[in-house]
């Protein structure tokens, strides 16, 4: 009998807790664990945010990316910025999950970095994943949860500590995966897949196609059929849908101006934005900002 089961749920979002990895510095917004009694809708988060996820015991699914992956115990998932996600626990045997969300900064864009320690520039590298737990996640998930519920001397070291041996497993987990199986990730196309995400997810300020190729090694023809091939899309497409996804993430913070937006996105004026995005979403920026203020109310 597992005496956690009775535990309906513990959440922590005012932790307060910031410090330095190599170049960028994590911060951690929220921890909880929960056995869920209810299904999470799909959702994402923003630039620059992960979750990590851990189910210690109990069945459900988790939709990631669009594909439905069945979860039992010591699953062990993560979504990166911008990953569609939803869980449904089972009706029987519902799930608990351990949920961390860590969000990372870099004043010097993006945050894979020649210097950062090589285990985080993985992590980085990594917008969805999701499998078996090998490296016993669980003790160190109640050791994090000990610490939160009951702060002493030392409480926000012991949780750096903690968290960067967390980021350190996870990434231990993804290479067990990959060494699992020779042929997962091995293949040009996926080292151009993972360089292609990372491009359109962090630079839709100034993305250009001689720049992608250069990246991929690539001529422009190249590079246009492996769009194509993988995401159905050309590159004007996709650079299309990276700056209007990053508009909608701009746009929740009230502290941007339309005007601000259309600067970051890297538009040569306010009145182009506008027009982008009115035909990509069929209303105005300001229209869906206040739209989406209003259920917040």
């Amino acid at each position: 009998m597992k005496d956690t089961q009775q535990i309906i749920g513990k959440f922590y979002d005012k932790v307060d807790l910031s410090f330095p990895i190599g170049n960028v510095r994590c911060r951690a917004l929220k921890f909880s664990f929960e056995q869920m009694r209810r299904s999470f809708p799909s959702h994402s988060h923003s630039n620059n945010s992960w979750e990590i996820h851990y189910i210690p015991y109990g069945k459900g699914t988790i939709t990631l990316n669009h594909r439905v992956h069945k979860v039992g115990p010591e699953s062990f998932f993560i979504t990166g910025p911008h990953m569609e996600h939803s869980q449904t626990p089972d009706r029987d045997d519902p799930m608990a999950e351990y949920c961390i969300y860590l969000k990372f900064d870099s004043k010097n864009h993006p945050l894979i970095q020649k210097k950062n320690p090589e285990f985080i520039n993985h992590f980085f590298a990594t917008d969805r994943f999701i499998g078996p737990d090998k490296q016993n996640l669980h003790p160190l998930m109640q050791s994090i949860f000990r610490e939160l519920e009951t702060p002493g001397i030392g409480y926000h070291t012991a949780l750096e500590a903690l968290l960067t041996q967390l980021l350190v497993l996870t990434v231990r987990n993804l290479e067990f995966t990959k060494n699992e199986d020779p042929a997962a990730e091995s293949s040009i196309a996926d080292r151009n897949y993972l360089i292609i995400e990372e491009y359109f997810l962090y630079e839709y300020q100034d993305l250009s196609l001689e720049n992608l190729s250069s990246r991929l090694g690539l001529s422009h023809r190249q590079t246009e059929r492996l769009l194509q091939k993988h995401y159905g899309k050309t590159f004007l497409q996709k650079k299309y849908d990276a700056k209007m996804s990053a508009a909608l993430v701009l746009l929740k913070d009230p502290s941007n101006s339309i005007t601000d937006i259309s600067i970051q996105l890297g538009y040569s004026s306010v009145e182009h934005f506008s027009a982008a995005f009115r035909k990509y979403y069929g209303l105005s920026a300001r229209q869906w900002r206040k739209n989406t203020s209003s259920l917040y109310r």
